[in-house]
């Protein structure tokens, strides 16, 4: 679904992403891991158009290199920033309709039924529908931050840092979630510090440093390697 060859990002001249290649297949969820500064979120912002970056960037078999962000969201791609970006005086349920641009033009019942959907995996979102997004709490808000980018009905949603700031049961319940939208069959590249999380949820795993891919392979093959133990999973070893 989502090719990524030879992917080179700079700021300013300084390089941030050197060379990265990854692909996320139809259902899968593939997580990228690595340390604060290591270009995870430059890279997914590459990925999504929102940085220019060199290389290839392939969808559904697509070369969207050339579109920005607007066009990669009708091509199906969605992002979830780790800021989580906000409408913060509009009500909840504006912000979800804020999302479901990419199906402008399909009628009303099929933006009552992309809601219907969103509040169905989020019902916490539903008793919320009408409070400002601003009045929210930190769990609540990366709810309807995925939400949002969910009313696109995007194929592949790409997930930056969603369990920055939250409380460790509201991560185990997001996670939960991520976990669920495999089974509607939206793939997931997930950003995430948390490798103990992403690890357990994730099919496949890639390792970031220094804007490079260190290691990949099957989640379970990372989360079983003596480095990423060491490093990532806060596990020392004999």
């Amino acid at each position: 679904m989502l090719e990524v060859e030879d992917l080179h990002v700079s700021y300013g001249g300084i390089g941030a992403v050197h060379g990265v290649s990854l692909s996320v297949g139809p259902g899968q969820i593939v997580t990228v891991i690595g340390p604060n500064g290591a270009g995870k979120t430059t890279l997914l912002n590459a990925v999504m158009g929102v940085h220019p970056g060199r290389g290839r960037v392939r969808f559904g078999g697509q070369d969207v290199g050339r579109l920005g962000v607007e066009g990669r969201v009708r091509a199906g791609m969605g992002l979830v920033p780790e800021k989580r970006e906000l409408f913060s005086t509009l009500t909840v349920e504006d912000n979800l309709r804020l999302g479901g641009f990419r199906h402008r033009g399909a009628g009303r019942a099929a933006a009552r039924g992309a809601l219907d959907e969103v509040y169905a995996l989020f019902p916490r979102l539903l008793e919320r529908r009408r409070q400002h997004a601003g009045t929210l709490s930190g769990g609540e808000r990366q709810m309807l931050a995925m939400g949002r980018a969910l009313m696109a009905r995007p194929d592949l949603l790409m997930l930056d840092e969603p369990s920055l700031g939250l409380a460790p049961l509201i991560v185990r319940e997001v996670f939960g979630i991520i976990a669920g939208l495999r089974a509607s069959g939206c793939a997931i590249l997930l950003v995430e510090q948390n490798a103990r999380a992403a690890l357990q949820v994730a099919d496949h795993g890639y390792v970031l440093e220094t804007g490079r891919v260190a290691l990949d392979g099957p989640s379970a093959g990372l989360a079983g390697d003596a480095r990423v133990i060491e490093t990532y999973l806060g596990i020392g070893t004999e």
